[in-house]
């Protein structure tokens, strides 16, 4: 009766463990982050460290009792084999033989003193292999027979069900900044701020009135990656050239800073710098 009690307390305990973790990982955006949330990680620790403590001690328990009765029934515990069934096991998904008994399968080949044996395919090769066909066969009907999805479709859908959510998440939040509508602002606080983020990031290779240094002059209307405010715009999200131009920027700046500073760029147009670097790219005009 002890027992029994013992055993369902047990029960109870690692299924409220498991309700608490289950609480916890959908109490949080990213619950099996260390740092955001270490509660989770207490929680799975400790409850790995109880069964892996109770486990230790059942099977110590059992092993005592089992050398107690084999020692009653006149059996010595050390000369019995505790890993016969796994051997048995083991043998019967190999098929394998024992040297003594290559004998019985040596077939009349024999080439510079090499003997070939006639063993039999491993049972869980064949099982394996069968498994294969059984796949085989409802991939068959599932997808060229029953008209399944196919990749693209899944792809397709998948895009499809991520734009009608950006929709709806627009919907609910219309203050969110959208980049595919990102336009040229010419507010003067937005300029401002701009200007203060172009100093502070890009000053060092185009100067600070943009007559340029590493980077193009931003001043005259020669572009190598096109001009005007969304080719300006999409040069600082994505970066310039590869191996040789400016890096993109969206790692570091808000698209809401990078839409400014796109815009005081543009406001740079037609000004006098001190130094103005030789012309880079091609003249641009707006379509």
């Amino acid at each position: 009766m002890k027992r029994i009690f013992q055993s369902i307390l047990y029960i109870v305990f690692v299924f409220v463990s498991f309700w608490a973790i289950i609480k916890a990982v959908l109490a949080y955006e990213n619950p099996f982050s260390l740092y955001e949330n270490p509660l989770v990680w207490i929680l799975i620790t400790f409850l790995g460290l109880v069964i892996l403590a109770k486990e230790y001690f059942s099977f110590t328990i059992q092993k005592i009792a089992e050398d107690l009765k084999m020692e009653k029934e006149g059996i010595v515990p050390e000369e019995v084999d505790e890993w016969a069934w796994l051997k048995k096991q083991y043998k019967r998904w190999t098929k394998s033989r024992e040297l003594e008994e290559e004998g019985e399968i040596i077939l009349d080949h024999n080439y510079d003193g090499i003997k070939e044996l006639d063993n039999v395919l491993p049972p869980w090769w064949v099982y394996l292999f069968y498994a294969t066909i059984v796949f085989g066969v409802v991939y068959l009907i599932r997808f060229h027979i029953a008209g399944g999805d196919t990749q693209e479709m899944e792809y397709e859908k998948a895009m499809a069900k991520a734009k009608y959510e950006m929709e709806q998440y627009k919907q609910k939040t219309p203050n969110a900044f959208d980049i595919e509508k990102v336009a040229l602002s010419t507010d003067p606080a937005d300029l401002r701020r701009g200007k203060a983020v172009f100093n502070l990031n890009c000053a060092s290779c185009h100067v600070r009135d943009g007559g340029g240094k590493i980077g193009p002059n931003l001043t005259d209307e020669y572009w190598i990656l096109g001009g005007g405010f969304n080719n300006v715009f999409n040069t600082i999200y994505k970066g310039g050239r590869d191996g040789k131009g400016m890096v993109a920027w969206k790692g570091v700046l808000k698209p809401e800073d990078i839409q400014k500073v796109a815009s005081y760029v543009i406001s740079l147009g037609g000004t006098t710098p001190a130094k103005p670097k030789k012309p880079e790219g091609e003249i641009w005009t707006e379509e």
